[in-house]
């Protein structure tokens, strides 16, 4: 006997009861690559028990209608700024030179603890809306400890998967991974729970004097995997990934984010030591780090994972990520051919890839590609369920990589499942208090607008460039009075 489909409540998956998902078209992303039409998804305790047609099921099972849906692995997000969501579309109007100076300059460090939690609440919970099961908070605001345990507080109280990458865009990492209090924080607050990761997040800037080399060593004295944007234009480099690898500091389980500005020799290493990249297509193609780089992942076979980068410009989805990814890569081989009086008749990149990337990539990069995404028995039962009844979009479903990639929203999200437990149904959030956190996440709104002043606040949506320059490369860890002196630790 199995609980039906309209009937469930809420209080139904507080029970601890098997769960099964019935007569959906199941992508499971295993190795096959097999789509299941018609098909179950079976799940015990935290884990995946079946995947077929008509299973049977054990007494007491609660049943989700999935008939007319795609169920698919929970997708993954290996980048994003959760920090900064409080200031959601702020930026839409900015370059990556006006973000850096924003941010990094100026007024990033106006952020007080809440502010930070305000911002990554709100940013988890908005990923576990759009079916992002799992997220790496690449937190590089944390100025303080205060700082650090408000954004881990913020992680643990929303019922999602996340690692915390631990960053301070306010001083070099060789500066604040030294501090007794990091170590003391990363003791504290990270217990080896598959719950809650760490990684350290820093870039590595080119300089000769390697100053980031002290930052890795505490990576590695803490077992902690690195994640670094790499290949940023007029940022980060070839000689910051020459260095690493010279270094010893390139692993299979680090993430260079972006890589979008790399040669050839950069993508070999990263590709010789197993390393794995973080493409973020929207920031790329919107902010200016460089053209998406997927072409050239593709040809080095590097692992790729797709991100969201940050909501002060983008949208918090991975659809749009898949979405811009495809686009992107299909522009450039579109381009490319026709300037040498070709027609590309038959596309490199389907959209197959860009669901692998946005669930199976984003688990191997974190480590966890044996227990997350893909719908196989055994695995960790992260997965969402595509379905909605009221949408003209959603039939027919025909081809269902493409139908996920070119035709699915955050809207169509009806039913999201976390290490087994329902977090999401029929379209609604379970357990959040989304008005108390509009609360939260106005009074940070409000303090950060108090503390630039009306002139500022509105100024800072649309800044001028200046007539000077200011720097060559404005991505600092110091600020406009310093920055002179450090030029050579830039980044």
């Amino acid at each position: 006997m199995t609980a039906q489909g309209p009937s469930v409540t809420s209080s139904d998956f507080d029970s601890g009861r098997p769960l099964v998902l019935r007569g959906g078209t199941v992508i499971t992303m295993d190795a096959g690559r097999t789509v299941l039409h018609d098909a179950d998804v079976l799940v015990v305790g935290t884990q995946v028990e079946a995947v077929g047609q008509h299973l049977d099921v054990p007494e007491g099972t609660i049943e989700i209608d999935a008939r007319d849906g795609i169920v698919m692995p929970g997708m993954i997000d290996t980048h994003r700024h959760m920090w900064q969501t409080a200031m959601r579309g702020y930026g839409a109007d900015w370059t990556l030179t006006q973000y850096f100076v924003w941010y990094y300059l100026q007024h990033g460090k106006a952020f007080r603890p809440e502010d930070i939690h305000a911002g990554n609440v709100l940013s988890a919970i908005e990923a576990l809306d759009a079916g992002v099961t799992t997220s790496v908070d690449w937190s590089h605001g944390l100025q303080t400890v205060d700082h650090a345990d408000a954004a881990v507080d913020a992680l643990e109280s929303v019922p999602g998967r996340f690692v915390l990458a631990y960053g301070n865009i306010q001083a070099g990492p060789w500066e604040w991974s030294a501090q007794p209090e990091f170590r003391d924080f990363v003791s504290r607050r990270f217990t080896g729970s598959d719950m809650l990761g760490f990684q350290m997040a820093f870039d590595v800037t080119g300089d000769p004097a390697f100053p980031e080399k002290a930052a890795f060593e505490v990576a590695r004295d803490l077992d902690a995997p690195v994640t670094t944007h790499a290949g940023v234009w007029g940022a980060t480099n070839d000689d910051g990934i020459r260095l690493m690898y010279e270094n010893g500091f390139m692993e299979d389980r680090t993430i260079y984010v972006h890589a979008a500005t790399l040669t050839a020799d950069s993508y070999n290493r990263i590709a010789a030591t197993g390393g794995n990249v973080s493409l973020a297509s929207e920031s790329e193609e919107t902010c200016g780090q460089g053209y998406p780089p997927s072409w050239a992942l593709r040809a080095h076979e590097i692992n790729t994972s797709l991100s969201i980068d940050t909501s002060v410009w983008m949208s918090g989805d991975l659809f749009t990520a898949m979405r811009a990814t495809v686009g992107s890569d299909r522009a450039r081989e579109h381009l490319e051919a026709h300037a040498k009086g070709e027609t590309v008749t038959h596309v490199h990149l389907h959209a197959e890839q860009a669901v692998e990337w946005a669930t199976l990539g984003g688990a191997h990069a974190l480590g966890f590609g044996g227990r997350l995404g893909s719908l196989e028995p055994g695995k960790l039962a992260d997965l969402v369920l595509i379905k909605n009844d009221a949408s003209p979009a959603m039939f027919p479903l025909l081809n269902p990589y493409g139908h996920v990639v070119y035709q699915a929203q955050r809207g169509d999200v009806h039913t999201v499942i976390v290490n087994g437990r329902v977090v999401k149904h029929d379209h609604a959030l379970i357990g959040i208090d989304l008005p108390a956190v509009r609360r939260e996440v106005e009074s940070t709104v409000e303090h950060l607008r108090s503390e630039l002043g009306e002139e500022a606040w509105i100024a800072g949506m649309n800044p001028e460039v200046p007539e000077t320059k200011v720097l060559d490369n404005p991505y600092q860890y110091t600020d406009y009075a310093s920055s002179a002196t450090h030029a050579t630790r830039n980044e």
